[in-house]
């Protein structure tokens, strides 16, 4: 199995076209999941034979047959990872999130199936499972969320210190890697 050249997409068309491609797909994920080689995730060997006509590999140590979606967030799932690496690609470049709706219109899946897709996704970056680090130039903000009392109930507003600065506010950090201008 070859890898692919092309570089990676930097935008939802480009993902869509990208990943249309199951072979380019497979190679991505494989590239993402064994930077080092396909191992097999059952005895750890590196013996093991592609076999194209299913997408899967064979173990040579183990004698068993494993797929990328093994061990995944993608196992057990009949979606195929033209729909699941652009969900992820909307998912991760969208600053206010994603609804179901918003990801079946753009996917062409249905609803309950964006749902489905959703809650795996966020489960897998809730567990960390997805990791990358910053590169480059990384712009850092940071700001304290909680406003004025003055428009809470009388109530309420007696229980909320109402105090400048970080006192009883929530704080927020944003982080954001700049990315050079393609040429």
């Amino acid at each position: 199995m070859n890898r692919p050249t092309i570089a990676a997409p930097t935008t939802l068309v480009e993902a869509i076209r990208y990943f249309s491609d199951p072979d380019v797909s497979l190679a991505f994920l494989a590239g993402l999941r064994w930077p080092e080689g396909v191992t097999c995730p059952r005895c750890n060997s590196d013996k093991n034979s592609f076999l194209s006509t299913r997408r899967i590999w064979k173990c040579k140590g183990c004698g068993k047959q494993f797929s990328v979606k093994l061990g995944t967030i993608f196992e057990d799932s009949p979606i195929g990872l033209d729909k699941w690496l652009p969900a992820i690609w909307l998912l991760v470049n969208a600053k206010n999130g994603i609804s179901s709706y918003e990801l079946h219109r753009a996917l062409g899946v249905t609803q309950k199936t964006a749902w489905f897709m959703l809650h795996r996704i966020r489960l897998a970056m809730q567990t960390k499972t997805f990791t990358k680090r910053f590169k480059g130039e990384i712009e850092v903000d940071e700001t304290y969320i909680g406003g004025p009392a003055r428009f809470m109930h009388k109530d309420k507003k007696a229980r909320v210190t109402t105090s400048t600065g970080p006192a009883g506010k929530a704080a927020v950090i944003g982080l954001l890697e700049r990315s050079r201008p393609r040429r």
